[in-house]
C-alpha cells in the first residue's frame, strides 16, 4: 500500500501482541540526528496509530524545540559528549553515561516501553545503556559514513544495527554485522515531486523566471565559512539578474548577515528553513555542509551540490559522507579552507551555464532507500520485539527529478 503521495509504508503490524507499542527513541544535539528521529517516530506510528512514542535527549540541544512541537513527549538527561576535547571533564563520561542510563532505565519502565532506539550522537546513548540495564531489546541507527564516537560505544550493547550508508560497514568495530535501512527522511522531503513543486517553491522565495537559485545550506545552526562565502559570492554578483541566492544563516546569525546583504538584490539570508522541500525543489544548486542527513536528501531529491565538509568532524566522517556523491558524480566537493566566495565563484560560474551538466549531476545521484527508509527503519524495530509488519512496496525516484 502507498501513502496518497506514492511512497510505500509500513503496514499495521499485529498490534494485539502485548498491546499497544511502547518505544523511547533516544535523539538530539543537532537536526541530523532529531529528525530521522521524528522521521521514525512517524513510520512507528502508521505502523500502530496507538503507539506511546517518547524521546530522550538533553536540554542543550534543538530537542527541546524540534521534539515537542512536533507533538511528542522529550525527556531530558544529564549527558556530557564523547568528545576528548573537553580535556579533563572527559573521566567524567562513566559517570555520566551510568547516571544518565539508570535515568532512561526508569524512563522506559513507567512507559512500559518495549524497546529502546538510539539515533547517534551522545544524546542517545543513554537509552541504549537504560535499556540494557531494563533487560529490553535496543536499535542503533548510524547516519554517518563513519560511526562517530557514541555509536561506536553504543552497538556494542545490542546485535540490531541499521546503517544509512553501505560504506559505513568497513568502519564499524569488528564483529558487528548491521543491515542497511537507508536515512530516515521527514514526510515532505521523502515525498518530494521537484517538477511539479518547482513553479510554486520559486514563487515562494521570489526567483524571477529563467533565474538560476543557488541555495547556501550550513545546517541547522548555520555554518560560518558558508555564510562567509556566500556574502563574498553576493557582493561579487550584485549586479547579476540571472541568479538569485538562498543563504540559512542559522539563528545566531542572521541579524549581521541580513544586515551586510541589505541594497544587494541578488542574495536573501533566512535564519531558518521550516519548508526544506520548497529550497530544494526551487533550489538548482546547493551549497553545503555534509552532514549524513543533507547528503541522504540531496541523493533523494536529486539536487546538484558543492559539498564543503566540516573540518573537525569526529573521524572527518563528513569528507567521507560527501564522498557517497561526490564519487558518483552528483556533488563537486570542496574542503573548507577552499570555500570562499572567489573560489566557489570559479566553480558555480560554468557550472551554472551549463544546464546539460546541472541536469547530468542531478540523475547521477542514487536514491537508494533513504525515501522509505522511516519505514525499513520502523520494521526493524517491530521484528525485533516480535511483531512483524508485511512487507512495503519499492518506490521509484525518476519522475520527480528535474531533466
Amino acid at each position: 500500500m502507498r501513502t496518497p503521495h506514492g511512497e510505500p509504508e509500513v503496514q499495521s503490524a499485529d498490534t494485539r501482541r502485548d498491546g499497544p507499542l511502547s518505544v523511547l527513541i533516544g535523539a538530539g544535539g543537532t537536526g541530523g540526528h532529531i529528525y530521522p528521529g521524528l522521521a521514525l517516530a512517524d513510520a512507528l506510528r502508521r505502523a500502530d496509530p496507538r503507539a506511546v512514542i517518547a524521546f530522550v535527549g538533553t536540554d542543550r540541544g534543538l530537542e527541546t524545540r524540534l521534539i515537542p512541537a512536533a507533538g511528542y513527549r522529550l525527556h531530558t538527561v544529564d549527558m556530557i559528549p564523547f568528545d576528548a576535547a573537553l580535556g579533563l571533564r572527559r573521566y567524567l563520561l562513566p559517570a555520566a553515561l551510568l547516571r544518565s542510563g539508570l535515568r532512561c532505565r526508569e524512563i522506559l519502565r513507567a512507559q512500559g516501553a518495549q524497546i529502546a532506539v538510539g539515533m547517534g550522537g551522545y544524546p542517545s546513548a543513554p537509552a541504549i545503556v537504560g535499556a540494557r540495564l531494563a533487560g529490553l531489546p535496543s536499535v542503533v541507527h548510524e547516519s554517518n559514513a563513519v560511526p562517530g564516537r557514541a555509536n561506536r560505544f553504543a552497538v556494542r550493547l545490542t546485535p540490531n544495527v541499521a546503517l544509512a550508508f553501505d560504506r559505513t560497514r568497513a568502519h564499524l568495530p569488528a564483529g558487528i554485522t548491521a543491515e542497511t535501512v537507508g536515512m530516515p527522511l521527514v514526510g515532505e522531503v521523502a515525498e518530494l515531486d521537484r517538477t511539479a513543486l518547482r513553479d510554486r517553491a520559486r514563487a515562494r522565495f521570489g526567483v524571477p523566471r529563467g533565474a538560476r537559485l543557488v541555495l547556501f545550506n550550513g545546517g541547522s545552526l548555520g555554518a560560518t565559512r558558508l555564510t562567509e562565502a556566500a556574502v563574498a559570492l553576493a557582493e561579487r554578483w550584485r549586479d547579476r539578474i540571472d541568479v538569485r541566492l538562498l543563504v540559512k544563516t542559522g539563528p545566531a546569525a542572521f541579524d549581521e548577515v541580513r544586515s551586510r546583504l541589505a541594497g544587494i538584490r541578488v542574495a536573501e539570508a533566512v535564519a531558518y528553513l521550516d519548508r526544506m522541500d520548497l529550497a530544494y525543489a526551487a533550489a538548482d544548486l546547493v551549497v553545503c555542509r555534509a552532514g549524513s542527513a543533507t547528503v541522504a536528501e540531496l541523493a533523494t531529491v536529486g539536487v546538484p551540490a558543492v559539498l564543503v565538509p566540516y573540518p573537525h568532524a569526529p573521524h572527518d566522517h563528513q569528507t567521507h559522507n560527501a564522498r557517497v556523491l561526490s564519487d558518483a558524480g552528483a556533488g563537486l566537493l570542496v574542503p573548507d579552507g577552499a570555500c570562499t566566495g572567489d573560489h566557489l565563484a570559479s566553480l558555480l560560474e560554468p557550472l551554472l551555464a551549463d544546464p546539460s551538466r546541472l541536469a547530468a549531476m542531478a540523475r547521477a545521484g542514487e536514491p537508494g532507500t533513504h525515501a522509505r527508509a522511516a519505514d525499513l527503519l520502523a520494521a526493524k524495530v517491530l521484528r525485533t520485539i516480535g511483531r512483524i509488519p508485511r512487507p512495503a512496496v519499492e518506490p521509484t525516484h525518476e519522475s520527480r527529478r528535474i531533466a
